[in-house]
């Protein structure tokens, strides 16, 4: 591996917010949809870079890619600069039709597990790197691995926590194991890692993962383990499952996806459950009464998914060796969810209310096993911004398969949940035009959204999926009526589902890592734009336009929008008072608009420190960004959209930053409004 940089780039799950699941949309071609209203057009562009595409890699090849890459790991820590206590394990390899190879490490420092010291290798055919990913830039070197609290009394804490949440029967999985702490891109800490077993309150199996100081026994971090989203189905009609016929029976097995395997738990919670056995090759009646109907479901979905992701983006299996998952139907008594589990590698459904609507929906399968694509990949931590991303894209390939399942009784739509009618009133679970239609999903991102249940800050990036999909405004996609809103009120014209699902798997696949942002795969996406159709290109504009329309960075150059920026360097000072940057506007006639258009660019290394306002000519403060002393991330580097249509747009408008804690100092770069 050289280094002479090129082209620069920067686990488990349930249906609903207690555990994960849901969708978003994709097809072969652009959509054929009836056009009303001031829907935007979906594009006719230009085809991606053959080179830049995924190359369909056998178990076998990514086997051997992952030995080759294996034995020159020292190499690669020497050459990016790691101490000699840190060592590099490769955990997944991708490569691309042009030779690219896109390489996963995990770290360890002095023999112990990093979390947050993942990082990902981009390098040419030829060796020559063209990125490096870090989840964490933090330096490692000088970290003191020695402990002062018994790992019993982090193991007691953690216990603590999960019956504080309601979990019953808990209990430490293993004993806690001594990690290196780097996730959250601070100072690293030495500590513990525990997971608690047990069930959550909602009968959803625990794998609560609890990250203790090993010195001062405060929590520092905590995520959720489990992600909670002929045949006679329930939802798709009559369909064709592979089964496996042995001497006086069929199994329900299916050996042309790995050794797939659907079984029954009876109404239990544990265990793997038996193997659908019967005298004939016939699965279920149609109706939920019949055990074999949601077994047939099931089947037909994890076909369909295993079937997508290896025809349209050429992995085979959830892990890409191979190997099939397994799904366990009629999950407890009454049980209103679905969810993935890395520990079983299996999904497992609920049979809804009063056991008559199981959870086994094309798209509640193709969520589920998502998780699984998501934990081999990226492996998105379960929370805070990263944890709405690794939602998000089991939504966006849900819609997915749902839409290249093409089925003639579960439709391709936007909408998540549709046919398992979870609110008893007919009303899907989400909807990927406008998110916020459930009540609780966010349409476009804010500084606060990472505190939100990971199921609705989902949001902003399902909405991304649909506009760059389909566009924005009104429109009717296989007899559902859709009408989406940009945070500007600017119009984004659709690329098209299967271009807009590339985009996002090649990103998750060799651009996001455990910590991505919603900045960092608006950065991701935009890159892999790029790599497939050029920088300029319209699938590019549009990438960037739909990310603006969730109020995630700014839009593409108008020319017609004219812009004024300070580049003025000005610093913070330390828990000080505020400062200005100020923007002169000239010959902008009227006054601004009722979406000013607020591009800041502040390095801060601790930005939860920091308040952001913007002051108009007349004195009157729009609040941009909040004090928020919790908010651990660097820089504020963001576009916000402000109504100031009652004030004059000409005159001195003023950035005021202040810092209002002690020990970080900062300076802004630059400011631009545009109008």
């Amino acid at each position: 591996m050289r280094s002479t940089p090129r082209r620069r780039t920067t686990t488990t799950g349930a249906l609903i917010a207690t555990a994960a699941l849901l969708a978003a949309g994709f097809q072969s071609g652009t959509s054929a949809a009836a056009t009303t209203g001031t829907a935007a057009p979906v594009v006719k562009a230009g085809k991606a870079d053959p080179g830049a595409l995924p190359l369909s890699l056998t178990p076998s090849q990514r086997a051997e890619l992952i030995r080759k890459q294996s034995a020159t790991t020292a190499a690669t820590a020497t050459e990016l600069g790691l101490s000699p206590q840190e060592k590099l394990l490769v955990r997944d390899v991708a490569q691309d039709r042009d030779g690219t190879t896109h390489t996963r490490y995990e770290r360890t420092y002095s023999g112990l597990p990093v979390l947050g010291g993942d990082l990902l290798v981009s390098e040419t055919r030829t060796g020559t790197t063209e990125s490096v990913t870090k989840a964490s830039k933090t330096k490692l070197a000088g970290t003191d691995t020695t402990a002062a609290l018994p790992p019993a009394t982090a193991e007691q804490q953690a216990l603590g926590l999960a019956r504080a949440d309601g979990t019953t029967a808990a209990d430490a999985q293993r004993a806690p194991r001594k990690v290196v702490w780097l996730a959250q891109g601070t100072t690293p800490v030495l500590a513990y890692e525990t997971v608690i077993g047990g069930l959550q309150k909602d009968g959803t199996p625990n794998e609560l993962h609890v990250v203790t100081d090993a010195r001062s026994g405060k929590k520092l971090f905590e995520w959720q383990g489990v992600h909670t989203g002929t045949g006679n189905t329930q939802y798709s009609g009559q369909v064709n499952v592979n089964s496996t016929r042995t001497t006086n029976a069929y199994q329900l097995t299916d050996t042309a996806r790995g050794g797939h395997q659907t079984t029954n738990l009876n109404r239990g919670t544990t265990g793997a459950g038996t193997l659908f056995t019967g005298p004939d090759d016939t699965w279920g009646n149609g109706n939920p009464a019949d055990p074999e109907t949601a077994a047939a479901d099931a089947a037909y979905g994890a076909g369909l998914t295993w079937d997508y992701f290896k025809n349209v983006h050429g992995r085979t299996g959830i892990r890409g060796d191979g190997a099939g998952a397994s799904s366990r139907v009629h999950y407890g008594t009454n049980y209103v969810n679905a969810f993935w589990q890395d520990s079983c590698f299996c999904m497992t459904y609920g049979d809804g209310a009063a056991n008559l609507k199981p959870l086994t929906a094309i798209d509640v399968a193709a969520h589920e096993m998502t998780h699984g694509v998501t934990s081999a990949t990226a492996r998105l931590v379960y929370s805070g911004e990263s944890g709405g991303l690794n939602e998000a894209t089991s939504d966006i390939f849900a819609a997915a398969v749902e839409f290249h399942g093409n089925n003639t009784q579960d439709v391709g739509d936007y909408l998540v949940g549709e046919k398992i009618d979870i609110r008893g009133n007919g009303s899907p679970l989400r909807h990927m035009d406008t998110p916020s239609k459930d009540g609780l999903s966010k349409d476009y991102w804010y500084s606060g959204i990472g505190g939100v249940d990971v199921h609705y800050s989902s949001g902003p990036a399902n909405h991304w999926f649909y506009l760059l999909s389909e566009g924005s405004g009104a429109k009717t996609i296989n007899g559902v009526n859709y009408n989406s809103a940009t945070s500007d009120g600017l119009p984004v014209a659709g690329i098209g589902r299967d271009k807009a699902a590339l985009i996002w798997y090649k990103a998750l696949t060799t651009k996001f890592n455990s910590t991505t942002n919603y900045a960092a795969a608006r950065a991701g996406t935009l890159a892999v734009a790029a790599e497939l159709y050029g920088p300029n290109s319209l699938e590019a504009k549009s990438v960037t336009d739909a990310w603006a329309g969730v109020n995630v960075g700014p839009r593409t150059t108008d020319p017609n929008r004219p812009s004024f920026e300070s580049a003025a360097v000005i610093s913070i000072p330390d828990n000080g008072p505020p400062v200005n940057s100020s923007v002169v506007v000239s010959g902008v006639p009227g006054n601004a608009p009722a979406a000013l258009q607020v591009d800041v660019d502040i390095i801060h290394p601790w930005r939860g420190d920091l308040v952001v306002d913007l002051l108009a000519p007349d004195g009157t403060v729009y609040p941009l960004k909040p004090f928020s002393g919790s908010d651990s991330a660097d820089n504020v580097q963001e576009t916000y959209y402000v109504n100031a249509s009652s004030e004059t747009a000409n005159g001195a408008w003023r950035l005021r930053v202040q810092d209002l804690a002690a020990q970080d100092e900062g300076q802004i770069n630059k400011v631009r409004l545009t109008f």
